[in-house]
């Protein structure tokens, strides 16, 4: 395929039944450092928005900040990949905003009968009432499902804000009235927790991968208020198109403008939806990931795997991390260093100066051009 290139990684065995025994408990969702985090509600035009932080804003340095999908929290969707090791080094030199929907994190109060639940582009225009609460500057967002949905059209209104995303299981298309009638009902048939699993989990997963699968239910249904979680399912589905196109391809095409990392598993019911936002966004900056062994939640059941794509998306957009490799030491690893390089988005992983340090970019085993090529090409990566 013209203009893409290929990035393998070291394969690591996919999440089995009985593999992760800590899934089977409530506690695996719950951070070993949560005195790390501080909780906040923060005033937006739409309401209360709940969020978690670590960190302080350092330098020039974006934020990472996070938004998860619809039946989960952040911790449901979260936890395990920020909680991988390797994620740790990186995440450590940024600070990171966890970001709950609203009335979806733990012990949320139930909204009263007839709350109006803000629509998806109201819960974009709540962001930045975060942004300039904490003082960030701009964002990385990573975002899962309605949660990609809601950076994508946050980067969309509000560009100057973001510096980079990574979307996983993004649909950027609206129902129409077939998916609108079937998803009714299936709300007749099936519990709300079961409907909101077939969203998460595609159907060879919701059979064999029993273990994974009844972990989630149970913490949707006993997690998230279902009152509130009802509200916030039926917004989605309510979803408009994301007025996006691949410049060139119609007049006065809007596109997302910063970086972008698309991810989704080779058996997720939202790969036809990723694929085709990939087809929508400018291919000089977008990169393709899709995930062999992953399914559904690939921050779950890969998080290695996505923690490393991620640290070459971050030496894409110009931070670089010095980690040694485990693989190659035998060792744990070292503390890494964070270091903001020219901001260009356009510039090959081999060449920048930094400007938040004197350390020149060195090309390292993990940025090789054999490994990354270039980040002006869009790169479908399969893994």
């Amino acid at each position: 395929m013209a203009g893409l290139h290929e990035l393998r990684f070291t394969e690591e065995k996919p999440l089995l039944r009985g593999q992760d025994t800590e899934l089977e408990h409530s506690d695996t969702f719950h951070s070993a450092v949560d005195t790390d985090w501080k909780e906040h509600d923060i005033e937006t035009p739409y309401g209360l928005l709940h969020v978690v932080i670590r960190g302080s804003p350092k330098g020039n340095r974006p934020a990472i900040l996070t938004y998860h999908d619809v039946g989960l929290n952040h911790k449901l969707c979260f936890n395990t990949f920020f909680n991988f090791e390797d994620m740790q080094e990186i995440t450590k030199h940024f600070v990171v905003c966890h970001v709950d929907a609203p009335g979806q994190q733990a012990g949320a109060s139930q909204f009263p009968q007839g709350y109006q639940f803000p629509s998806m582009d109201q819960l974009a225009a709540m962001l930045p009432s975060v942004v300039q609460h904490f003082g960030f500057k701009y964002v990385i967002g990573i975002g899962v499902g309605a949660g990609a949905y809601v950076l994508a059209k946050f980067a969309l209104i509000f560009p100057d804000l973001v510096e980079g995303l990574v979307l996983m299981n993004i649909d950027p298309n609206g129902k129409g009235w077939i998916d609108w009638a079937a998803t009714k009902l299936s709300g007749l048939t099936s519990s709300l927790p079961d409907t909101v699993l077939s969203h998460l989990f595609s159907q060879e997963e919701l059979v064999s991968n029993t273990e994974l699968v009844q972990s989630y239910r149970q913490q949707i249904g006993s997690v998230v208020n279902q009152y509130n979680l009802q509200l916030f399912w039926n917004m989605y589905n309510s979803r408009r198109d994301l007025d996006i196109n691949r410049p060139g391809t119609v007049p006065n095409a809007k596109t997302l403008r910063c970086p972008v990392m698309l991810v989704v598993g080779d058996n997720a019911p939202a790969e036809d939806g990723v694929v085709e936002c990939n087809s929508k966004l400018d291919p000089i900056n977008t990169t393709f990931l899709k995930m062999a062994d992953s399914g559904g939640l690939p921050q779950v059941t890969q998080p290695g795997k996505l923690t490393e794509a991620f640290k070459y998306f971050l030496q894409g957009m110009g931070y670089i991390a010095y980690l040694k490799d485990r693989r190659l030491s035998g060792g744990a690893v070292p503390s890494a260093s964070m270091t903001r390089l020219a901001r260009s988005r356009t510039a090959s992983l081999t060449s920048a100066s930094s400007v938040d340090g004197n350390h020149p970019r060195a090309c390292t085993h993990s940025e090789s051009s054999e490994a990354m090529g270039q980040i002006n090409h869009t790169m479908e990566v399969s893994c």
